[in-house]
């Protein structure tokens, strides 16, 4: 009966490994799922950007965005065109007209 015990605890063993390395390839999955879903995010808020009304917080987001990729003189510049150093003083009237110009930069 001892022999059949370890052969059984044996068995166990190889399971276990078995169980990690799903667990390790499955946790490798959900990191690269992750990474993709950020890499995809840019793409996203400028849909989004396109199918709704500007708002301050899209408008937001673009920025962040164009921050991102390197513009932030352009960013700068822009706001200034529209009498404002930071976003907040932007006149919402102006939105429209600020978000379409941020979408080119």
């Amino acid at each position: 009966m001892g022999s059949e015990l370890l052969k059984i605890a044996e068995g166990f063993s190889i399971v276990a490994e078995g169980l990690r390395g799903l667990a390790k390839a499955e946790g490798g999955t959900k990191e690269k799922t992750v990474k993709a879903q950020k890499a995809e995010k840019p793409e996203s808020v400028a849909e989004v950007q396109q199918e709704s009304p500007a708002t301050l917080e899209g408008i937001r987001a673009l920025m962040a965005q164009k921050t991102q990729e390197g513009k932030s003189k352009e960013i700068k510049e822009l706001l200034q065109k529209y009498g404002a150093a930071k976003l907040s003083a932007v006149k919402p009237e102006d939105y429209p007209a600020l978000m379409q110009e941020a979408q080119v930069l």
